[in-house]
């Protein structure tokens, strides 16, 4: 009898708790998915849902309770691409898959529905989208407009994330408000499913254990969209990854004015070794007029994350990264995760083989676009992923390599 009250008990709390999770997963969902005016069926599995402008779920954000709405930025970045090929050419990818299946109208916004089966994978709804915490300890000396310290021994100096890796190249020191670069676009094999692959960009403000950073590039995240496929992504916190942000909407921050296109949507075509190679340029640059860093993709503009989210951010980001990161429980272990980065191959293979950022540049407060006057590049684990600065002569355009297979003989 005592045994079966125990059972019992058990069994009650079991699902005490089973339907209060239920019950968060079901409030989740109804944040996250808004009612849509036209939903979309890509032929790639995605549902699109087309969302007022007006409704969507970043003015459910309690600093966004009374925000007006910018449609579209006072000030654009500008360009100042090379034209010089580098061992031969790009092509830019200008659409998402869903959009053959059809287009959301004037005044909705695309917005790639959630499935509870997506929360359902988190470790709880409120980690669904989340980065986990980390430090970044050169923004003390950042902060203090070190510009051209040695980003290598500050870094190795310091305990490293015990969950991501990151291959990139780094300028900072200085007041950056807004940052640039074509992203090569490829498909890393064998990211394992509890993993991610980004290739990405990263603009940083703030101190070591509390930063700001807004990031935007693509990533493979089978744990958050239940597949393999290369997709674009945002990401926002304000507190070191902590209790803020999230990717793409999945949390309410940034505001989207787009109707081309579905952040956590497929981007395709992808690039192929020795064949066809394909890029997205991101820009993310700050509106002087109303603090907001918007982004875009192209010639689209995607959004902005609103000024009055952050502290640091609102003036300057004083630190910005181009490259790639894997997030696995297995790095800086042995076995080491298998999880690739970028192509999957190793930076000296170069062009055609190797992924690529180009035509990287910043603007800094003399609203000048440049390419940046102090960079250093850094692997969290060289034996593993890897980077390449690299010039073809004198008259090419810089070309940023970075990559690599994780789990090899080197890297055991």
């Amino acid at each position: 009898m005592r045994l079966f009250l125990t059972f019992a008990i058990l069994c009650g709390l079991y699902n005490e708790a089973c339907g209060k999770a239920s019950i968060d997963i079901d409030m989740k969902l109804k944040a996250l998915n808004k009612p849509a005016l036209k939903t979309i069926k890509s032929e790639d599995g995605d549902i699109i849902d087309c969302v007022d402008i007006y409704k969507q779920h970043a003015f459910d954000h309690p600093a966004l309770r009374n925000h007006k709405i910018q449609l579209k930025p006072s000030v654009e970045f500008g360009t100042t691409k090379t034209t010089i090929p580098n061992n031969g050419t790009s092509k830019p990818i200008t659409s998402q898959i869903w959009s053959k299946s059809g287009t959301c109208p004037i005044g909705t916004i695309p917005v790639r529905r959630v499935s509870r089966e997506d929360i359902t994978r988190a470790s709880s709804p409120s980690h669904f989208g989340r980065k986990t915490p980390r430090r970044y300890d050169f923004l003390d000396n950042a902060l203090k407009h070190k510009g051209n310290f040695n980003i290598t021994a500050e870094r190795l100096g310091q305990p490293r994330p015990k969950d991501r890796s990151e291959a990139i190249l780094i300028a900072l020191g200085y007041n950056y408000v807004g940052a640039q670069s074509d992203i090569n676009v490829w498909n890393p094999p064998g990211v394992q499913f509890n993993d991610y692959s980004s290739a990405q960009i990263w603009l940083l403000a703030g101190l070591s254990d509390t930063f700001e950073s807004i990031e935007a590039g693509w990533v493979v995240n089978p744990h958050v969209f239940g597949d393999s496929r290369t997709r674009l992504f945002t990401y926002w916190t304000k507190d070191s990854y902590a209790t803020t942000g999230c990717t793409n909407l999945l949390c309410s921050g940034f505001v989207q004015t787009t109707t081309r296109f579905a952040l956590g949507a497929a981007v395709e075509p992808v690039s192929t070794p020795s064949s066809e190679q394909y890029y997205i340029t991101i820009s993310m640059y700050l509106d002087p007029n109303t603090q907001n860093w918007w982004l875009t993709c192209g010639d689209n503009v995607i959004g902005y994350w609103p000024g009055n989210l952050f502290t640091y951010l609102k003036r300057s980001a004083t630190a910005v990264q181009w490259g790639g990161e894997v997030y696995s429980t297995n790095v800086r272990k042995t076995p080491h995760t298998t999880t690739t980065m970028g192509s999957g191959r190793w930076p000296n293979y170069l062009y055609g083989d190797a992924c690529f950022h180009t035509n990287v540049r910043i603007k800094d407060f003399s609203l000048q676009i440049k390419y940046p006057p102090y960079l250093s590049e850094y692997s969290d684990e060289y034996d593993c992923y890897s980077t390449k600065l690299n010039r073809e002569s004198y008259r090419a355009e810089p070309v940023f390599f970075f990559g690599g297979p994780g789990q090899n003989r080197f890297c055991p």
